[in-house]
């Protein structure tokens, strides 16, 4: 195939596996694929790695979570973490501060001790803790709100981009192929199965696709014919202004009550909650439309917060899907297609192991973890054997 004039790597005319997402499950899917020795791995992304919803500067990794499959899937991944300067050479800027959830009523504290109870009995680090050992924990936080709380302590954050550029160097390495800039445009198919990937590039002859797009994952879902319940909805952060005498150094705090959140960045503070105000859509432009509630929670959760001026912010996308749990899987329409989103803002703590799952899915091996649950058949009118996922710890 002739090269093009812009003096980009021509498109292979065949894959064995094209990748669709160039973002950290993309990147993690495919570098899991060629290390397995699957060949002629191709990973095309529309615009640059990361530039999604990876583009984010920090993200949290945890394993507290209230199903067992999502505490299994972070608890994987963190492993993972943990290992990843070692086994890629790559400082992610992993920091294991722990994860302190705060509860505010007996309610939310009777459902963390289940979820607590259920951590510890599949190997997570999470326990109850009284609202005076939140307190110490995290000096910001009020007690006097607080009628319990749970603390994670091997949890923690680490720096998205800088897991997707070493993903993206370890599947060059083992022979795999990256095309930014590609845009699919359509997915072939013959007698019910995948047998070609079209972009704005050219065409690639395939006979499996995997679906890591994120947030746009409903339009590749359409490509193929295969729905894929997935919407984009905005989520903003704000950064406090770096200090002399910064912050003293506290765990990723969340408010259940409220969907606030903070922690250290890094001599200041990365805000954030979860604006049930924001409608769907695409837009990415940062705005203080999300402060007046982070102000109003703050108010009574961590006072010491209230009117702290932002020096910036970030504004990205969560792939929200119905009960707000991800989808994983392989499509029983159509032979080929693989999909992993949906992740409703978990995305990046669960990679790594996601990674691992549909490698073993694509080569028909049983991966470590039963991801029927997170079939997208679960959200068929009349699902049969499949329940929507309850998860407890979203924001």
């Amino acid at each position: 195939m002739t090269a093009p004039s812009d003096g980009r790597a021509p498109l292979p005319e065949h894959a064995e596996v094209v990748v669709v997402g160039g973002g950290v499950m993309g990147t993690s899917i495919a570098f899991h694929l060629a290390e397995a020795g699957v060949r002629d791995v191709v990973l095309v992304e529309r615009d640059t790695l990361g530039s999604g919803s990876s583009a984010k500067p920090l993200g949290g990794v945890r394993a507290t979570f209230s199903d067992p499959g999502n505490v299994l899937l972070g608890q994987r991944s963190l492993e993972t973490f943990e290992r990843f300067a070692e086994r890629f050479s790559t400082d992610i800027g992993l920091r294991q501060v722990g994860y302190l959830f705060l509860c505010r009523s007996d309610a939310e504290v009777a459902s963390v001790e289940a979820s607590t109870a259920l951590q510890e009995s599949l190997g997570a680090s999470g326990r109850m803790i009284t609202p005076a050992e939140a307190h110490r924990l995290n000096p910001l936080v009020d007690p006097s709100v607080l009628v319990g709380a749970s603390f994670s302590p091997r949890d923690g954050y680490a720096e998205p981009g800088r897991v997707v550029a070493a993903y993206g160097t370890a599947l060059r390495a083992l022979g795999g192929q990256v095309h930014e800039g590609t845009t699919v445009t359509g997915v072939e198919t013959t007698g019910g199965a995948v047998r070609a990937v079209h972009t704005d590039r050219g065409t690639i002859r395939t006979d499996a696709v995997v679906c890591a797009t994120g947030a746009w994952s409903a339009r590749l879902g359409e490509l193929a014919g295969v729905p894929l319940p997935v919407v984009p909805v905005r989520r903003q952060i704000g950064f406090t202004p770096q200090q002399g005498a910064p912050f003293p150094t506290v765990p990723f705090t969340l408010d259940l009550s409220t969907t606030l959140y903070f922690h250290n960045y890094p001599g200041g503070m990365l805000l954030g909650i979860s604006n049930a105000d924001e409608p769907e859509g695409f837009g990415r432009t940062f705005d203080d439309a999300w402060v007046a509630a982070f102000e109003e929670a703050a108010q009574v959760v961590a006072p010491e917060l209230v009117g702290r001026p932002l020096e910036g912010g970030w504004a990205g996308l969560y792939e929200n899907t119905p009960d707000h749990n991800a989808i994983i899987g392989v499509s029983r329409q159509l032979d080929g297609f693989f999909y992993a989103t949906g992740f409703s803002g978990h995305g990046f703590l669960q990679a790594p192991a996601v990674g691992e799952v549909v490698r073993d899915l694509y080569r028909g091996v049983e991966p470590f973890l039963d991801v029927t649950p997170f079939d997208v058949s679960r959200f068929d009118p009349d699902p049969v054997g499949h329940a929507l996922l309850a998860e407890v710890h979203i924001i």
